[in-house]
């Protein structure tokens, strides 16, 4: 049996080519059945499948008896699902295979061969591909023990290492640079300037963050008490924005104006009012929302988005040197898994092998019996335990070396050899196999 996968991603495929081979709704749930069906026929070209479609990558990962067989198989299945000629993508398309498949799905749950490095939200995806395979049984053991353990890699990666931590988006380095001026957010009053796609990220980080009071300014008060609902905030109108700064901890500003929208003299006005507590201004905004005058009035600290792309440019070079790290887990669960992984293909060789052995065992201790005439309970214990410690000492070394030679890449042929010379009869490993 053979792990494979294939797929395409935001480094191999533009975007274009990716969202014509995304799997959503109802066309993943039907994918996932067809998987289903050919796993139930047994002869199929896969034994199992498993489909992860996400904004920047479309993978599916299976098992098969043939490599190639199966590679091609699950081409043409991307091809049929989405309605796309091969010639149309095929030229994007990455191929891993057994320790390249795993190695490529561990990275994937760790964050490192994402967009974003380091990014939470692949894990969740990684997981939620494995919940619905599970659950239109599309998965078998093999790729279900694959993808627990990569949620187990993924989950090791962010509390081992660093590689989550330090923001990279400019709106949760806004809110970080916040928190640590401040030495935390609890209870504090935030103002969130602006309604668009930004400020609604920042709004959502506040609240993570266990800001007390979280209120919106917006030109467009509709679209601002879209988000404002979110937190329970009030909505105000630009004209009172000098009243919202009179009461906000914190100020974060990130609107499409063509001008500033926060000015000195609106400032020095609040400040006059605020009896000498700090006010904290973030500008995220390009062209910039708060007059830079702003920063000479005492008590009032001001960053923009310079700032904190220097904060998030550095952030990322720390998160590129956790790497290392996360791949010796990478390597450790790698390693661990395949082991399991070609143990378990021997198991068919070893069961043949017992149950030959006991079916020989059982046929010889019969006449045994028989030559031996009346025995008491006793001695029949006896004479059947005499027969099934002869038969293990036996087994033994041959098993355990056929096991420990599983993990080299000739294990298959000590395999071959060992049914050749017992004359066992081909075993099949399929969804025959257990996780035992």
């Amino acid at each position: 049996m053979n792990i494979l996968a294939i797929g395409l991603n935001h480094k191999t495929a533009p975007v274009e080519v990716r969202e014509r081979l995304a799997f959503t709704g109802n066309r993943l749930r039907q994918s996932l059945s067809v998987l289903a069906e050919c796993r139930a026929r047994q002869d199929g070209a896969l034994r199992e499948g498993v489909i992860l479609s996400t904004c920047n990558r479309t993978e599916i990962y299976a098992l098969a008896e043939d490599a190639a067989k199966g590679r091609e198989y699950m081409v043409r299945f991307l091809s049929d699902q989405q309605g796309l000629p091969p010639a149309q993508f095929q030229s994007h398309v990455y191929a891993y295979e057994n320790k390249g498949a795993v190695d490529h799905l561990f990275s994937v749950a760790a964050g490192i061969d994402s967009m974003i490095v380091g990014e939470n939200e692949i894990l969740g995806q990684v997981r939620e591909a494995y919940t619905l395979a599970s659950a239109s049984e599309a998965i078998g053991p093999v790729l279900a023990r694959l993808f627990r353990k990569s949620i187990t890699v993924g989950k090791r990666a962010r509390t081992e290492t660093t590689i989550g931590h330090n923001a990279i988006s400019i709106s949760y380095a806004a809110v970080e640079l916040a928190k640590k001026i401040l030495g935390g957010l609890d209870g504090c009053r935030a103002l969130v300037v602006g309604a668009g796609e930004t400020s609604e990220l920042t709004l959502k980080h506040l609240i993570d963050n266990g800001t007390g009071e979280v209120n919106v300014v917006n030109r467009t008060l509709r679209k601002a008490e879209v988000i404002a609902r979110q937190c329970g905030g009030q909505v105000l109108g630009f004209g009172h924005i000098a009243q919202a700064l009179c009461s906000a901890d914190i100020v974060i500003s990130s609107t499409t104006a063509p001008h500033p929208v926060i000015r000195a003299q609106a400032v020095e006005r609040a400040m006059a009012l605020r009896q000498e507590r700090p006010l904290l201004l973030i500008d995220i905004a390009v062209p910039r929302d708060v007059e830079p005058e702003v920063s000479r009035i005492d008590n009032v600290y001001l960053y923009d988005i310079d700032d904190l792309e220097k904060v998030v440019v550095e952030n990322v070079k720390r998160r590129r040197r956790e790497i290392p790290k996360v791949k010796a887990i990478i390597d450790r669960e790698q390693t661990d898994f395949m082991a399991w992984f070609r143990a378990l293909e021997m198991l068919p060789t070893i069961t043949s092998l017992r149950e030959q052995a006991e079916e020989i065992r059982l046929a010889e201790l019969e006449k045994a019996l028989r030559r031996l005439g009346p025995l008491s309970e006793r001695q029949r214990t006896i004479v059947e335990a005499l027969s099934l410690g002869i038969v293990n000492k036996l087994l033994h070394p041959p098993i355990i070396n056929l096991k420990e030679r599983a993990n080299g890449q000739e294990g298959h042929l000590y395999a071959m050899v060992l049914r050749e010379l017992f004359a066992l009869e081909d075993g099949e490993s399929g969804d025959n196999q257990s996780e035992a």
